[in-house]
């Protein structure tokens, strides 16, 4: 049976948006800082040799350059003060929450209620000034060594680290401000628009590249078939539920008896999200990044096997990119996405029970089997998804990158805001309805009489 929530936000009209004034200043607070965010991504970093940059991502576009060059929004192909984009962040939200939950003190910071958030999310920031410094620091000597450089020395490394650490800084501040004033999770959004910005210069190339005679037509076709089901499968597989059926026992409170009632608890096929395949990308970038930018003379021997063994389809990269994706699956969802112990806890605190199972320890070991082997089927949905456009695009030399990790992100994060979108919308309409019976009780009050006299 449908519930009224449900009914009301099948009901509920896109029209309704001309009449949520609150949505609407949400929808244009977001717009204007993402196109404070594409407004940066051109302003470029001091000090670099523009010519030898543009003939340089000419080169390396159809490698990492291009793949990285895709998840900063082009801030990297044109060394923009974003350079370095949101990934730092990323990564130090990533690692705290790991952190977290392993470590006793600050999971009990963690249950402090608001003051404890503050507190983690001051620890987020330290860690993320300290993963741009190093990789800022490491993209400067990268970029002396492979003389794009106009007046290499001390200053140039300092001002770069300043410039793309203060980037960072600001698009973290940008998130935040999305993400509490604006439409969905601000970050999430900075991301999305930065691969989306960058879809139609790749797709004018790749069709370029098709009238040239470059690649023949049936490999044009099959990439945006190949694209059109990936996005599909995604959709189905990001709504894919394994519902744990719930039983709520009879109870008696004061002199009224509540009936028992029955309901489900969803577990997700892949409850970690994106994060998996997010923080799978950002390992691989950093160190493949520094070889890239680094001049074959100034390459050592580590950065030299780095760079032929962990590019874009080479077999070590896919090895690689896969068992962490498979890693972080497993391990960010028992870890902060799903905890069997905390869900066991709550259902038995609710009074709530898996039939057949036993509150408490049995419950949480029933849940964990049963998240373990949805995990299977999540996990390798997420490898498949981020590695099979990769071996395509390495066999048929499609001359931009299309990955599997920025469909999954398109997809999801629109997904998300249209949800963020929609519930918006629902309460626009529940306050209206509050409204409307205020009003109807107050002209029923001032309409009544008062007892006739006698």
């Amino acid at each position: 049976m449908v519930s009224a929530a449900e009914q009301m936000a099948a009901n509920t009209s896109w029209a309704a948006l001309g009449k949520a004034t609150d949505l609407r200043n949400r929808i244009l607070f977001t717009l204007g800082l993402l196109i404070v965010y594409r407004l940066g991504t051109f302003i470029p970093v001091p000090g670099i040799d523009g010519a030898a940059l543009r003939e340089f991502m000419e080169q390396a576009g159809q490698g990492i350059g291009g793949m990285v060059s895709m998840f900063t929004g082009g801030a990297l192909g044109r060394m923009g003060i974003f350079a370095l984009g949101i990934m730092p962040y990323i990564s130090a939200s990533i690692i705290v929450q790991l952190l977290t939950s392993m470590v006793p003190a600050l999971e009990q910071l963690k249950k402090e209620g608001e003051q404890g958030r503050k507190k983690i999310n001051q620890y987020t920031r330290f860690g993320t000034v300290a993963l741009a410094t190093v990789q800022a620091y490491g993209l400067a000597v990268s970029l002396e060594a492979g003389d794009l450089a106009t007046d290499p020395g001390l200053f140039f490394r300092m001002s770069t680290m300043i410039t793309l650490v203060g980037g960072t800084m600001f698009l973290m501040w940008l998130g935040e401000q999305i993400t509490a004033r604006g439409i969905g999770n601000g970050i999430s959004l900075i991301i999305f628009v930065g691969i989306i910005a960058e879809v139609p210069a790749a797709l004018a190339q790749f069709f370029a590249s098709g009238r040239s005679g470059a690649i023949s037509p049936a490999v044009i076709v099959g990439v945006i078939v190949m694209v059109i089901a990936v996005i599909t499968f995604v959709v189905f597989m990001e709504r894919a539920l394994r519902k744990v059926h719930i039983q709520y026992p009879r109870r008696q409170a004061g002199m009224k008896v509540y009936e028992g009632g029955s309901s489900h608890l969803p577990v997700k096929v892949n409850p970690a999200g994106v994060i998996p395949a997010i923080f799978a990308s950002s390992l691989l970038l950093l160190p493949v990044t520094i070889s890239t930018f680094s001049s074959g003379a100034a390459n050592g021997p580590i950065m030299s096997w780095l760079l032929a063994n962990f590019g874009p389809g080479q077999p070590l990269y896919l090895l690689f990119f896969a068992s962490m994706i498979v890693f972080f699956a497993y391990f960010y969802t028992f870890n902060v996405a799903f905890k069997p112990d905390d869900v066991a806890d709550n259902l038995k605190k609710q009074n709530g029970f898996v039939p057949g199972i036993r509150p408490g320890k049995k419950t949480a070991e029933y849940l964990e089997y049963v998240v373990n082997r949805v995990l299977v089927l999540g996990s390798a949905y997420l490898a498949a998804v981020c590695l099979l456009p990769e071996i395509l695009r390495g066999q048929f030399a499609i001359p931009f990158y299309f990955g599997g990790t920025s469909v999954l992100i398109i997809v999801s994060v629109t997904m998300d805001t249209i949800q963020q979108v929609q519930s918006h919308l629902l309460a626009h309409q529940y306050e209206g309805l509050i409204e409307k019976s205020q009003l109807r009780g107050k002209s029923k009050k001032r309409g009544r009489k008062g007892p006739a006299r006698r």
